[in-house]
């Protein structure tokens, strides 16, 4: 039975710790010790030169069930991993961007661990194919919140929460030209980043929240609005769209989502009922104008995604659902 968890992962986001508390602490590692698990971490933000080395001994001193990864680049060499492994320990890792990254990460980590978490079922036989036999699909998800979300007073027509980019500026401006303003929030916009709190305001707040991807775009008026798109997209290693945290954490938050169409959304939202999706900037306009002039209809959809984000769609959930199965394999 799993019950003494050794954690490595990031404790502030993208490692800064002006930035606050990271998604993966507060998803994982907080949601762990709600749930009774004897959890002790090792961060990557505090390392030291001798990082390695103290993981090992970490690993020695309290011989834990299990060692629970998010690596996000290199940040453990694979001699420490095989020392872990040589020396009884039970590793696995979470990997939550095999949409674009199996071929050049994933596949020259994913041997040197137990087991496997992947949030891209594509990739499963991937997994299989370079030997890698204890794959569990998972997902992203939110964190959990109860924010009321009936008989709202809106403060925004539409809103975007996201870094901005290119083909989000773009997006964005094109909109502006169709009639329609999105108050957007984040790195790089003028309202500038929001705290976690404010974000759930925001989407609670708001009659329509767009979900705009930042993976390679290959819209030709975005493409031969700039040479310099042309480029950018050429040099993208992000390849492909994937499900992500955000997708979740607009309804388990209290919003109406559309959202770009992302394969295998249907496998976590009714599609039309719980959730709306575009897949150009065309749609986009057409669905925006249509659900703001249609307020029952909207409030319906929103009501049930959020019903069906909170029932299904936390963190906590979600590791719940993968401890299950870790337990089994660690039986074997």
């Amino acid at each position: 039975m799993i019950k003494k968890i050794l954690y490595i992962g990031s404790q502030y986001e993208y490692s800064k710790k002006e930035n606050g508390e990271s998604l993966n602490k507060k998803a994982f590692y907080n949601n762990l010790v709600d749930l009774d698990y004897e959890i002790f971490s090792i961060w990557y933000d505090d390392h030291s030169e001798n990082l390695q080395q103290e993981i090992i001994d970490k690993a020695k001193e309290l011989n834990p069930d299990i060692i629970f990864f998010i690596l996000q680049s290199k940040q453990i060499e694979k001699n420490t991993l095989q020392n872990l492994r040589d020396n009884g320990c039970f590793l696995v890792n979470w990997f939550g961007d095999d949409q674009w990254r199996f071929d050049d990460f994933s596949k020259h980590f994913a041997n040197y661990f137990d087991a496997c978490i992947t949030t891209d079922k594509f990739s499963i036989e991937k997994y299989k194919e370079i030997g890698q036999k204890n794959i569990i699909r998972s997902q992203w998800a939110s964190l959990e919140s109860s924010v009321e979300y009936k008989n709202i007073i809106y403060r925004y027509d539409v809103s975007f929460i996201g870094g901005a980019n290119r083909f989000r500026k773009w997006f964005v401006k094109e909109l502006g030209k169709r009639g329609i303003k999105v108050d957007c929030f984040g790195s790089g916009w003028k309202n500038g980043r929001v705290s976690y709190e404010e974000m759930e305001e925001i989407f609670a707040t708001s009659k329509i929240n767009l979900n705009i991807s930042n993976s390679t775009q290959y819209d030709i008026r975005y493409l031969l609005s700039n040479p310099r798109n042309i480029l950018n997209t050429l040099r993208s290693a992000k390849n492909k769209s994937q499900t992500k945290a955000r997708i979740f954490e607009i309804p388990v938050q209290g919003g109406f989502e559309l959202t770009e169409y992302v394969p295998s959304l249907e496998d976590y939202f009714e599609i039309g009922n719980e959730i709306t999706c575009y897949r150009d900037i065309d749609e986009a306009e057409l669905l925006i104008k249509y659900y703001l002039s249609h307020e029952k209809e909207r409030e319906n959809i929103k009501r049930a995604g959020v019903q069906k984000a909170r029932n299904e769609h936390t963190f906590k959930n979600r590791i719940i659902e993968f401890m299950k199965a870790l337990e089994l394999i660690d039986d074997k």
